[in-house]
């Protein structure tokens, strides 16, 4: 494959021109089906002539269908994105991207999507569904997975469907409590819906993510809560997504002297309520309650999903410092930024 896309490269590069940008439209109308010819114009940054012209050729290719309602991919339409995944990503320099970023990081494995989750909102919808397939990979009888909030994790929940689980034992928890803001992306409503479409178990932990040294000791006294926190604790699968260290410190409300230490220390990434430099260090630590950093090492799959070239220097600092069990799990965006693509 490899030797004849180099091949094509070569003698046919306005062929595989064609081909990535038919794709492209092709992909993104399954995505935001139905769309208009306007909407889906804007969304790609094409004129509304040259995209007329490409849906003409795509529909009477019969891989789309066009309504009143707007565009949507037919089952043949399907079977071809499918069908040229692979393709793709070989053409885009996908492969090679993972495996760099792979020894880079020093990670088990990393899955770039296409696109730019910046640019694309429905790349979140890719991330979700990429996360999805590894999550299935490592399924066993009895699983407990823990799983942070976040619109990526939000995403997430709405790739998993009924046969996700399968015949195992399957039960979501949340990572840690809520931070009081957005409340359908908390952990606790990630877990809920993660539940309601596989129809798992789940459990919740009705607690405030940020408390202090007293409430902490407090809380873990509860039975309810105890009982939570130990499963938490024996997850065999976390889930979690990566924060611009800014934007969660104010999503925190941070008081105004951890705000300073965050900056003075030059924290660009956030993760389990631990801001890190670009180095890797961490800067700041916020008492959350739920999973810590130092409990990953004891998990067996660890999955972190993130995209954006906004978050690259995010990315890169959280992942420095995680386990060699690690997964990663972005987007073509992030992943070109931290390797100055």
């Amino acid at each position: 494959m490899h030797s004849l896309i180099e091949v094509q490269k070569k003698l046919l590069p306005d062929m595989l021109s064609v081909m990535q940008k038919r794709y492209q439209i092709l992909r993104s109308i399954h995505f935001m089906e139905p769309v208009g010819r306007r909407t889906l114009a804007h969304a790609l940054g094409l004129s509304e002539r040259v995209l007329r012209s490409e849906v003409e050729f795509l529909n009477e290719q019969k891989l789309i269908i066009i309504k009143s309602s707007g565009m949507t991919v037919s089952q043949q339409g399907l079977s071809v994105l499918r069908g040229l995944e692979s393709m793709m990503r070989e053409i885009s320099g996908i492969n090679e991207m993972e495996e760099r970023l792979k020894k880079i990081l020093n990670l088990q494995e990393v899955v770039i999507v296409s696109g730019d989750s910046d640019e694309t909102p429905w790349v979140k919808q890719e991330l979700g569904r990429a996360c999805e397939k590894r999550i299935r990979k490592r399924l066993v009888d009895e699983n407990i997975i823990a799983v942070a909030g976040g619109t990526t994790m939000a995403a997430v929940a709405d790739m998993l469907t009924s046969e996700f689980i399968g015949d195992t034992n399957t039960v979501f928890v949340p990572a840690r409590g809520g931070i009081g803001e957005d409340v359908k992306n908390e952990a606790n409503s990630v877990c809920a819906r993660m539940a309601e479409n596989t129809g798992a178990k789940h459990r919740v932990l009705y607690v405030p993510d940020q408390v202090s040294k007293e409430v902490y000791q407090s809380f873990i006294k509860e039975p309810i809560i105890k009982e939570v926190l130990n499963l938490i604790k024996n997850a065999n699968m976390v889930l979690h997504g990566i924060g611009d260290a800014n934007v969660m410190a104010k999503r925190r409300k941070t008081k105004d002297e951890d705000m300073k230490i965050i900056t003075s220390g030059s924290a660009v990434g956030e993760a389990f309520g631990y801001y890190f430099n670009e180095a890797g260090d961490v800067v700041h630590k916020v008492p959350t309650v739920g999973l810590q950093l130092s409990d990953l090492a004891s998990i067996e799959h660890v999955l972190a999903v993130a995209g954006g070239s906004s978050k690259a220097k995010a990315i890169k600092a959280v992942m420095k410092s995680a386990t060699k069990s690690t997964v990663l799990i972005t987007d073509e965006g992030a992943a070109k930024k931290i390797l100055g693509l």
